[in-house]
């Protein structure tokens, strides 16, 4: 099911008055929102129902089992039991045909004859986001962070919560599962947070992230027809297609489950704002960042130890994120990129640093801007559908032709599409910036500024073939 479907506008309300009606029994609530969640998932297959209840029943069970005993081998067995399954589940729908297909490539390279065949496989929305969700919850048990939970029906809630399932935010179970073992109370201030995040969302997506795609796929789906300034284009539009895309859906997942009384972390923090790659990392996908930090950086050593240990782990961790984004080798290149061009800043000691004053300095200025290039040519490995499709697009961008534009302003239909991008692109920056300025965790909005988005929403969105969200295919 689609945030930005008919479908949603009329499954959300209610969920929403059935909920409510039951504000005095939290257990019937979660019930509620259980029954949902499932129903919002089988929405796009019911077949994958299945791997979600028994992710949810294995690390329940380990969860439970870790917390009665103080046996380090013990408690190891039961962890490798978790990790084996999530991940050999994650490995298997996620990973099986590239790994096939990579050793096939690379006996045909080599010499040898390998004729293997690829599985037809289906991959199921969401698994790499819920698979880490519960993964966190028994790796925070096995190391004595939290207690497992007794309650079975707040767990499965916990994983499978539909707002978040899908595509995050990725939440650690000492801070959501708690919400959902107590008694909740309807906040007024806090619904209307949630819709006004929910309108914002879906500008970013409908209007930024849909818009932007229309030239976006046709660019990218044969670069040789364009001219460097149009591959240009397309490239700074998918910078802010992806991101209207995905940080659209994290602000409608953050707004619904604000609609019930719970609290989801902040997932972006206007990250085109950054001023080098790790103040982009503190600002872009949160949830996954910190996740794979607390998970694999720092269990890897972090910045502990000598400069090469240091270097080692950065790779590890971006060459593992790229990776989890897809099974491509694209995704890889891109976690590669993001690696190299992070490693200087290990050198000259500002890894850590994130702008915090409100003013902007020529210098932090010119600093946004080139690492605001960065992340948009490392986008293009990540939009390719190939390697070598990236080299010939990045190639093509630094070609001699760099002010034409006629073949995406053909029309006088495309440049008033092109024009909208740009306008709505404008409005989501000039809020961010205020947002920015005063170092906030959100962009807030009053009523005038929900009145112009909603108005953007009726007349610049792109309504007649709604596209899933990027990171379902994650």
């Amino acid at each position: 099911m689609l945030f930005n479907s008919f479908t949603f506008l009329i499954f959300l309300p209610l969920v929403f008055i059935l909920y409510w009606s039951f504000k005095s029994h939290h257990r019937i609530q979660n019930i509620i929102l259980l029954l949902a969640s499932y129903m919002f998932y089988a929405w796009w297959d019911y077949r994958f129902l299945g791997l979600i209840i028994a992710s949810t029943l294995v690390d329940y069970w380990v969860g439970l089992a870790m917390g009665k005993t103080e046996s380090k081998i013990k408690r190891n067995y039961l962890l490798y039991i978790s990790l084996v399954f999530n991940l050999g589940l994650l490995g298997f729908f996620k990973y099986f045909n590239f790994f096939i297909d990579s050793f096939v490539d690379l006996s045909t390279l080599i010499g040898l004859s390998a004729n293997y065949s690829t599985l037809q496989i289906i991959l199921p929305v969401g698994i790499s986001f819920y698979t880490f969700q519960t993964l966190s919850y028994t790796l925070d048990i096995f190391r004595k962070d939290i207690l497992p939970t007794k309650s079975l029906l707040s767990f499965g809630v916990y994983v499978a919560f539909f707002p978040q399932l899908v595509a995050g935010p990725i939440e650690r179970a000492k801070t959501l599962l708690p919400q959902f073992l107590k008694q909740r109370q309807f906040n007024y201030n806090e619904a209307v947070s949630g819709v006004k995040l929910i309108i914002l969302g879906l500008f970013k997506k409908v209007v930024i992230a849909d818009n932007c795609a229309f030239f976006v796929d046709q660019i990218f789906t044969d670069p040789n027809a364009f001219h460097s300034g149009e591959l240009w284009v397309g490239a700074i539009l998918f910078s802010f297609q992806i991101y209207g895309d995905f940080s659209g859906y994290s602000d409608i997942a953050i707004g619904t489950a604000r609609l019930f009384n719970i609290k989801l972390m902040t997932n972006f923090k206007y990250p085109y704002f950054s001023k080098n790659l790790a103040d982009f990392w503190h600002r872009w996908h949160i949830s996954l960042s910190t996740w794979f930090r607390d998970y694999v950086y720092i269990p890897l050593g972090g910045s502990r130890g000598n400069r090469l240990t240091q270097i080692r782990n950065v790779i590890i961790v971006f060459l593992v994120s790229g990776f989890w984004h897809g099974a491509n080798w694209t995704f890889i290149i891109w976690g590669a990129i993001h690696a190299l061009l992070f490693l200087p800043l290990i050198f000259i000691g500002s890894k850590y640093k994130v702008i915090k004053r409100n003013r902007i300095s020529i210098k932090n200025l010119l600093q946004i801007v080139v690492t605001f290039t960065i992340v948009t040519l490392a986008w293009v490995f990540f939009r390719a559908e190939s390697v070598t499709d990236a080299s010939h697009y990045i190639l093509g961008m630094f070609e001699p032709s760099f002010l034409n534009i006629e073949h995406i302003t053909k029309t006088a239909k495309y440049k008033l599409l092109l024009l909208i991008c740009l306008i709505a692109i404008l409005a989501i920056l000039m809020l961010e910036f205020g947002a920015f300025k005063k170092n906030r965790e959100e962009v807030r909005l009053n009523r005038y500024k929900c009145f112009a988005l909603v108005l953007g929403l009726i007349y610049l969105g792109a309504y007649k073939n709604p596209s899933e969200f990027i990171y379902f295919q994650f």
